[in-house]
């Protein structure tokens, strides 16, 4: 099941974000070796996980099981401001029709099974209700033939350079409706993965906020549901 959480409705999954953080500082910090992004309460959570953030979480039952986050590029976001060094080949993509992709990852225990396809193709299907033509992010190279065997069109932004002691580089990979089925193929989704929210809507705000996610109002104290 794929989870869209978003500022209007964070509220109703604070435990899934909660797990999501420290799931996030098991791989990033615990198994990648980002050291820099530790943090004493084991939460992984750096300047770009405000309150534009849209987590894609994928989920069994109440367990979050892999996720990943999108963030407008109308904003300073990761590529903007961390690594805008790494874009080399013509101008950084920003726009309402741009999101940043980062912090893809699945939990140590479903590395064997569908979390990876299913994340892959959430991202398509998801940024295609949008409106959204592409999402950037930065990878270490080692991703690439992965992508490249989901069927994704990844453009590099600029040529690897060293980082953390991995050659990284920017990447625009676009959105599609033959990736979506190269995916769906490979992970045999068939039917796609359920969303436990509603998708996206094109319809009302710009960039990351045309993610429809369920929005019923934070419960208020005197109010039903507090």
């Amino acid at each position: 099941m794929i989870r869209v959480v978003g500022a209007a409705n964070r509220w109703r999954h604070r435990a899934a974000i909660e797990a999501h953080h420290r799931i996030r500082h098991e791989i990033f910090v615990g198994e990648r070796g980002w050291h820099e992004l530790a943090r004493p309460d084991g939460r992984e959570i750096d300047a770009f996980d405000g309150p534009d953030a849209i987590y894609v979480l994928a989920m069994a039952g109440a367990e979050v099981t892999g996720g990943f986050r999108l963030c407008p590029t109308t904003a300073p976001h990761m590529l903007s401001e961390v690594f805008p060094h790494l874009v080399t080949n013509g101008p950084l993509p920003r726009g309402d029709h741009v999101l940043e992709w980062t912090r893809l990852f699945v939990a140590r225990d479903h590395r064997s099974g569908r979390t990876y396809f299913e994340l892959l193709a959430a991202l398509q299907s998801l940024c295609l209700h949008a409106g959204i033509r592409e999402v950037t992010g930065v990878i270490e190279s080692w991703w690439l033939p992965r992508f490249h065997e989901a069927g994704f069109a990844v453009r590099p932004l600029g040529l690897p350079q060293m980082v953390a002691g991995q050659p990284t580089l920017a990447i625009a990979i676009a959105i599609d409706r033959a990736a979506l089925a190269r995916v769906r193929e490979l992970g045999h989704l068939r039917p796609p993965p359920p969303l436990a929210s509603p998708p996206l809507a094109a319809s009302g705000g710009e960039g990351a906020s045309r993610f429809m996610t369920d929005t019923q109002p934070a419960p208020q104290p005197g109010r039903p549901g507090s």
